[in-house]
């Protein structure tokens, strides 16, 4: 099988993201936010999509992209036969009267470099995932796209003419595009997004240089921190798991899923990461969301969760072509309605920051203790209670160990805040309910090949259970611990150091590509053991399963090394930023081999 990467680069700016290919082809981009219709979807069906793309008149060119340093501003550079010129494209994002400045504006800038280049210009969004086709009324110097849910608008200095009729034309001045959603662009064009581009150029420079990172491989962790960021939607604080929906696990596996929502799960880890990365806001954003989260739902709360108006659509197929003919396009997602009891433990280990960080501390009030109460509770009543477990098996319930380990985390974090807000009685409540989880928990042991298993009764194993040493609940240096790794390794780390999440069949057969955030936990826990040199090189080896950009897919393909799975994949830069800072803590000091 031939490799394959997906060769786009990702742009937004807290409230849209859009996926800019190596043709500087808008191929996937979803307004007015980030669970709404693809307005480009060219990614999920070339036909149906539409597209927005800047590309030469000839077919004869290459092309390279790069991020302009340290910021999520991209640029597509082509070398043509008649010359060269590259696509600046972002997304505006800045402070503006001490607000940030974030509006559903797509601005593109076209620069001739060599020569006299001749390019052509289409743009041709769609609604309703292809449905809906607009009509593009043309204006004085901008075209509106007529028959939406709100105004789209293109404003433009290109010749109209030529983008409506798709015509070449030599580029011979620098030439400015500029999108917008609902809003249109009322003030000068170029002076605009001259501006702009200047302004969000600083914005992303300053939020570098006001991210702690450690020496060790600093350039993936900040481009890992940057895509981050531009998956959380800050008007409600949610943080999305993906950019997209339903780009497959593998061909064939018909496992395409829509990822375009809040999972505690997912966001727990996300947040850990940017807060050991110094942003905290990130985190304030996201404890006022689980607020509105809390009042909304019953005592139980869902896995995952809409970013705005917390009713998610349901699961359902659309007809459309899908990635590389891959089919079913689904949106929505049916694992809303699972039991994934984990999730009170990871809201705990979410929230116990503002009560123990001295930085953050004095932002609790009432709610947030209401909130570790309730979640202390959710604990207790489903202590003995099989999930669907964070894999999100869809045809079985387990006592799973994951959940266990979340419970025992998760009480662990309760002791710590009843300390810090002096309340005895949820002190004595989380010790019962921290040996009740470890009681729970050694009854997934399975004494004779010394390893926890996936659930209670059940020898099978997933790579989830690497979590038990880099969460501290086995000694990393312990007989224990390393005997837990071994069978770990030998059932589930391939050859070159790729994980899967698991070898068993599940309710779409066996597994066929690995996960890469298993791989990297896997890489974690090697550091945290002192088996530093093999973190490392291991690390280097999944570093270079991300793209021309450094950007990382859900799933990697073990005997091609392809990418698949949603993208970019939130949980895999989190498992490189954890296992990058897990290394660096052991390169701070003297290491024994």
């Amino acid at each position: 099988m031939q490799k394959h990467k997906y060769n786009y680069g990702i742009i937004g700016n807290c409230a849209f993201s859009a996926l800019v290919d190596t043709n500087a082809n808008v191929g996937f981009m979803c307004w007015p936010r980030f669970d709404s219709s693809f307005i480009f979807g060219g990614l999920l069906d070339e036909k149906r999509g539409g597209h927005f793309y800047i590309s030469p008149a000839t077919d004869h060119y290459t092309s390279t992209q790069q991020y302009i340093s340290n910021t999520n501003i991209l640029e597509t550079t082509f070398h043509c036969e008649d010359g060269k010129y590259k696509v600046v494209d972002f997304a505006p994002r800045f402070f503006q009267h001490d607000r940030a400045f974030k509006p559903l504006m797509l601005v593109r800038k076209i620069v001739p470099l060599e020569g006299r280049p001749r390019i052509k210009v289409s743009c041709k969004p769609v609604g309703e995932y292809g449905e809906r086709i607009p009509v593009p009324v043309m204006g004085s110097s901008h075209i509106r796209y007529e028959g939406l849910d709100a105004q789209v608008r293109l404003t433009t200095n290109v010749s109209l003419n030529y983008i409506l009729e798709e015509e070449p034309f030599a580029l011979g001045q620098t030439q400015h595009c500029i999108l917008t959603w609902g809003v249109p662009l009322e003030a000068a064009l170029e002076a605009t997004a001259e501006n702009f581009l200047s302004q969000t150029r600083k914005y992303w420079t300053l939020w570098v240089q006001n991210t702690s990172t450690e020496n060790f491989r600093q350039a993936s962790v900040i481009r890992s921190a940057l895509t981050l960021k531009l998956h959380q939607y800050q008007d409600t604080g949610a943080i999305i798991a993906a950019t997209t929906t339903s780009l497959p696990e593998f061909p064939g596996s018909t496992r395409n899923w829509d990822y375009r929502f809040c999972w505690f799960r997912d966001a727990h880890y996300t947040l850990k990461a940017l807060n050991d990365l110094s942003h905290f806001n990130i985190l304030r954003d996201y404890a006022r969301f689980i607020e509105n989260v809390v009042l909304s739902e019953d005592r139980r709360y869902h896995p995952l969760v809409p970013i705005a108006n917390h009713v998610i659509p349901e699961e359902k197929i659309l007809d459309l072509a899908g990635y590389r003919g891959e089919k079913p396009v689904r949106i929505g997602n049916q694992a809303y309605e699972h039991i994934q009891n984990d999730v009170y433990g990871q809201v705990m280990l979410t929230l116990l920051p503002f009560f123990t960080d001295l930085r953050l501390t004095g932002k609790t009030g009432k709610t947030l203790e209401a909130t570790a109460w309730h979640c202390l509770e959710m604990i207790d009543a489903t202590m003995e209670e099989p999930d669907n477990g964070l894999w999100e098996f869809r045809g079985m319930s387990q006592l799973h160990s994951y959940t266990f380990l979340f419970h025992w985390a998760g009480s662990h974090a309760g002791k710590k805040i009843a300390a810090i807000i002096q309340d005895k009685k949820m002190d004595r409540y989380a010790s019962k309910l921290l040996k009740a989880s470890i009681n729970m928990l050694e009854k997934c042991y399975d004494e004779e090949r010394g390893v926890y298993t996936q659930a209670i009764g059940n020898p099978n194993l997933d790579a989830s259970l690497l979590q038990l040493i880099n969460m501290g609940y086995l000694n990393p240096r312990s007989p224990k611990a390393r005997r837990h790794m071994k069978v770990l390794e030998d059932e589930l780390k391939t050859s070159t150091g790729l994980f899967y999440r698991y070898k068993h069949a599940d309710d779409f057969g066996e597994p066929e590509s690995t996960f890469l955030i298993c791989a990297f936990w896997y890489v974690e826990a090697l550091a945290r053991m002192g088996r530093v040199k093999e973190a490392i090189s291991t690390f280097d080896m999944l570093v270079g399963h991300g793209n021309h950009l450094g950007l990382f897919s859900e799933d990697v393909h073990e005997e091609s090394g392809s990418q698949w799975g949603n993208f970019p994949q939130t949980y895999s830069h989190v498992g490189l930023i954890n296992a990058a800072f897990a290394i660096s803590r052991k390169l701070d000091r003297p290491i024994y081999f």
